[in-house]
């Protein structure tokens, strides 16, 4: 097992030369005992990651462990560790290195190296081969999010964060044919947690479903309304609920749980069936999506429908079907992503249609972050950071449509 000295100063996100609330997504609150460990035998990805940790290393220390990986344990189980997982054949499948991981470190954050599309078991997948060291060090700084608590924790922070971490979705299917690209971002301070949400079950005949929503407000009360709106659909989707169905059990829930009667939630609900040629989609009022096709991307609009709980019972949703062909993606997105202020108004929708016209040939993740990196820099320089959370999926199946 080798180790390389690094920065004593650790910073969650290297992100140089910016107003302090523009880094609310990429936190640059000190953590001096930062330990990043890689488990490989692959002496390039050594050299690799050294190079992208490196001058301005987020890590107090890289260790880079070669041998089994059973032999391997954390020297200070509790202080922040973030662990990389290498590509060796030799080695167990990735997700049982994470099992034994999560059960040596509980609190680590586990970062698959790799370019497969799904990160599965991981807090975050990397492609180290194919990114900048400020990409490499943000994208360790979002795992970390996930995995740890507040560095210097007050009183009962510790446990708010494990509760609020383990009411998050899982963005991924253990169906490699469909691949999701995934950020969420609350506004909120010091949360992860915020009153968007998003969730996708696999039917046991194939089908993937889909869900984004967005509940009017930014506070704790907003934030556990989501959760209960996001657990609801997913209960309707695994008793069978038809499409048509889980619109107005979404409805009479945020009625009956919602702390004021004049909040309200937008939501989009997609389904891909197995045969890939299409996507049918039940809009309440939600942004429309982008759609990815053939190295291009255009706007596509839902038919309209009213947000939940404007009118209750009066909702008037219509499924609408999105053709797609082979490699065809679409993008949801909440209206965090364009309608921050900038220094000349609003980015809108097309401003983001433009960024995203910019990045169209990029892959799923790179392709989000790039959405959300270009989105969010003239917000942070016109008002000190966004103010609305910011949630994306990206969505697609890998295989040819079905006849």
């Amino acid at each position: 097992m080798s180790s390389f000295p690094a920065p004593h100063t650790l910073l969650h996100a290297s992100v140089r030369n910016t107003p302090r609330r523009a880094t609310s997504r990429h936190d640059t609150r000190p953590c001096p005992d930062l330990t990043v460990v890689l488990l490989s035998d692959d002496a390039q990805e050594a050299a690799d990651v050294r190079r992208l940790l490196a001058p301005d290393s987020p890590a107090r220390r890289l260790v880079w462990h070669r041998g089994p990986v059973d032999h391997w344990s954390p020297d200070a189980p509790r202080t922040p560790l973030c662990v990389l997982v290498g590509g060796n054949a030799s080695r167990p499948a990735p997700r049982d290195i994470a099992s034994h991981v999560r059960q040596r470190a509980p609190h680590a954050a586990v970062v698959l190296l790799s370019d497969a599309p799904r990160a599965g078991s991981f807090h975050a997948r990397i492609d180290h081969r194919g990114t900048t060291a400020e990409e490499f060090q943000q994208q360790i700084a979002q795992a970390l999010r996930h995995a740890l608590p507040d560095p210097a924790p007050v009183k009962g922070t510790h446990d708010g964060a494990v509760l609020e971490r383990g009411l998050l979705p899982r963005l991924d299917l253990h169906d490699d044919c469909f691949t999701s690209a995934a950020h969420y971002a609350p506004s909120r301070a010091h949360a992860l947690l915020g009153g968007d949400f998003c969730d996708l079950v696999q039917s046991e005949d194939g089908t993937v479903h889909v869900v984004m929503g967005d509940v009017s407000g930014h506070g704790a009360a907003e934030a556990a309304l989501a959760v209960h709106l996001r657990l609801a659909w997913r209960t309707a989707v695994l008793c069978g609920q038809t499409h048509a169905q889980r619109l107005p059990l979404l409805e009479r829930v945020l009625v009956g749980e919602r702390p004021r009667e004049e909040i309200f939630a937008t939501v989009v609900s997609l389904v891909f069936p197995p045969h890939g040629r299409s996507v049918r989609v039940l809009s309440a009022g939600h942004p429309g999506m982008l759609h990815r096709h053939a190295g291009g991307v255009r706007w596509v609009e839902h038919r309209p429908g009213l947000a939940l709980g404007l009118f209750p019972g009066r909702g008037g949703w219509t499924e609408t079907e999105l053709p797609l062909a082979e490699r065809d993606r679409v993008v949801l997105f909440t209206d965090g992503l364009y309608e921050a202020r900038t220094a000349t108004g609003r980015l809108g929708e097309e401003g983001l249609l433009r960024l995203a016209a910019r990045h169209a040939r990029l892959p799923a993740q790179h392709f989000v972050d790039a959405l959300v990196r270009d989105a969010a820099a003239p917000a942070a320089l016109a008002q000190g950071g966004p103010a609305d959370d910011v949630s994306i999926l990206h969505l697609g199946w890998e295989r040819p449509p079905t006849p």
